[in-house]
């Protein structure tokens, strides 16, 4: 059985940092592709940022050099760390297993095989 157990969220003012971390079992680690999505109310999940089995990284746009996804694969868990947050960050973000991958820079829902249950960011101003 496939888990994603997303942690680490909390509440941040704007120009602050947090590290969330997914710990994923049921599913060959070092194996698959991984990422990171999030959802703002009353906006769509869009995805954040994505690691692959073959360890090439990728990031939306508007968090590039501000966030760093990585996966520790001695221990089963991908962790996203976040800095420099703004308020537009605000958004429960969720740890997903790809079952595909779309081009090179960019991931969709339609690439998800399994999603965790989130965890919420909120950065204030």
């Amino acid at each position: 059985q496939v888990q994603l157990a997303e942690s680490g969220g909390g509440l941040v003012q704007a120009g602050g940092s947090l590290r969330l971390s997914c710990s994923v079992s049921g599913v060959p680690f070092s194996s698959v592709g991984l990422a990171w999505f999030r959802q703002a109310p009353g906006k769509e999940r869009e995805f954040v940022a994505v690691s692959s089995h073959y360890g090439e990284t990728w990031y939306h746009e508007s968090v590039k050099g501000r966030f760093t996804i990585s996966r520790d694969n001695a221990k089963n868990i991908l962790n996203l760390l976040m800095n420099n947050l703004r308020p537009e960050d605000t958004a429960l973000y969720y740890c997903a297993k790809l079952s595909t991958y779309s081009t090179t820079g960019t991931c969709s829902t339609d690439n998800v095989r399994y999603w965790g249950q989130g965890t919420q960011v909120t950065v204030s101003s």
